[in-house]
């Protein structure tokens, strides 16, 4: 009788769920579209997701039997592709150990290993490592680090960041103010977050064009406001979800002598560019610099599970230890996840261990030999490309249900966002399955825009 009277308390759907075994083949998709949200979409009136039930290689199978391409490596992270045997196999062992243990007062090897592959990939000085959640998390976590510095060394008044337009760094509260505050994706939340400064975004693309004037609003914010910025946070480079836009290393090299010159930190945010993506393992190496910060996540675990890195000097560290609260004030549930971590390693030593670099050329001249002839079709505005990064930016927005749809038709999986389709693919992408990708997509820009 108790167990009926609590049933009696509960909404009907909810006693539907329980009585059917929860979901079955046939409700499960009308169950998920009901009641799951989906990144940057509505709950109700959303465009359908195309539910996968398996993934190989560089393959997405959805529920109905197709096999798609996959040109997005799963927002960037799924480097070596699917259901790889070598990630399987160290999942698997580091079960059999434990899955997660509290990292407060307790440690574990598959973190230390982690850490020592971490220092020795990224640039000196950099070698104390954080390690946490989500990149949103790591650019938190940067930030903080920037701020408990200057309070440290009895400069509290160092609290704000300066960037760039156009970038974005996350979706946490810290990370939204530095995103755009105007061309970004979260201007409903201008009002409760912390005013940074914002300098325009650089322009130039190679250095043999550098001008000087692309630093000059740059140059003039940290000049007047450095007594306040703890920190200058960009992603190096690259600028990702904020537009898909590359730019000279003349402007990193230029950012990071103004950093040292007005004493102001140097954060680089490297989740999307990490790990080889731009044709160096980080895209600060196309610049010779080091940051004082650096964040990563996305590909560290080869796209198997959530898991990010913050790594800085030990001046840094030394100092924040140092004085009060004599501890760097942050610590996630997850942090270190053994499983995650493990993963982690086998994944590093995977990437370290094949061909990568003369993968990602052989993508990148793929890309220009599809991409290069697409410019002269009226309705693109530009294509450009770096790495194992192809883009293709159109005049107007993509219909994305329309485009998307086409994609699916062509057996490829590319989701592009505003004017921009694009690829960042697996690095384990074969010659012919990537001209088949770039083919799909080319046919199909040309087919929704041009009436081709």
């Amino acid at each position: 009788l108790g167990a009926f009277a609590s049933l009696r308390r509960i909404p009907w759907v909810k006693i539907h769920i329980l009585m059917n075994n929860y979901l079955s083949d046939a409700n499960w998709l009308e169950f998920e579209k009901n009641h799951v949200w989906h990144p940057y979409a509505p709950l109700e009136g959303a465009l359908p997701p195309y539910p996968v039930k398996s993934a190989q290689g560089v393959y997405l199978t959805l529920e109905d039997g197709r096999k798609l391409i996959d040109g997005m490596s799963s927002w960037w992270s799924a480097i070596h592709g699917y259901n790889h045997p070598v990630l399987n196999q160290a999942a698997r062992a580091q079960l059999d150990s434990m899955s997660h243990v509290m990292f407060g007062g307790l440690t574990h090897r598959p973190a230390a290993e982690l850490a020592a592959r971490l220092v020795s990939l990224t640039p000196e000085p950099l070698e104390k490592v954080f390690l946490c959640d989500s990149g949103s998390v790591s650019v938190e976590v940067a930030i903080k680090l920037a701020i408990q510095y200057w309070a440290a060394v009895g400069q509290p008044g160092k609290q704000r960041m300066l960037t760039v337009r156009r970038g974005y760094h996350g979706d946490t509260a810290g990370a939204m103010a530095v995103c755009d505050p105007e061309t970004g994706m979260h201007h409903l939340f201008t009002q409760i977050l912390t005013q940074q400064f914002f300098a325009e975004a650089p322009s130039v693309v190679r250095d043999e064009d550098w001008q000087d004037s692309d630093i000059a609003s740059f140059r003039s914010l940290i000049e007047t406001h450095h007594d306040e910025i703890a920190a200058v946070i960009l992603e190096p480079i690259v600028q990702g979800a904020g537009g898909m836009r590359f730019y000279a290393p003349e402007y990193l090299r230029q950012v990071r002598a103004l950093c040292d010159k007005f004493k102001v930190l140097l954060i680089a945010d490297e989740i999307a560019t990490g790990f080889g993506r731009t044709g160096k393992m980080f895209s600060c190496e196309h610049a010779g610099i080091s940051p004082d910060i650096i964040c990563l996540g996305k590909a560290i675990t080869g796209g198997y599970l959530s898991l990010a890195a913050v790594l800085t000097t030990a001046e840094i560290s030394r100092t924040i230890s140092a004085n009060p609260p004599g501890a760097f004030m942050h610590g996630p549930t997850f942090m270190a996840n053994p499983l995650a971590c493990a993963i982690a390693n086998a994944s590093i030593d995977l990437l370290l261990d094949s061909p990568w670099q003369q993968r990602i050329s052989a993508m990148t001249e793929t890309f220009a030999n599809h991409l290069q002839p697409c410019l002269a079709w009226d309705g693109v505005a530009d294509v450009r490309w770096i790495g194992g990064i192809g883009v293709l930016e159109l005049e107007q927005p993509v219909n994305l249900a329309s485009i998307t749809r086409r994609f699916v038709d062509k057996g490829i999986w590319i989701r592009p966002f505003g004017r921009l389709v694009y690829v960042m693919p697996p690095y384990v992408i074969d010659d012919k399955q990537l001209e088949t990708l770039l083919s799909a997509l080319t046919q199909t820009v040309s087919e929704e825009f041009m009436g081709r």
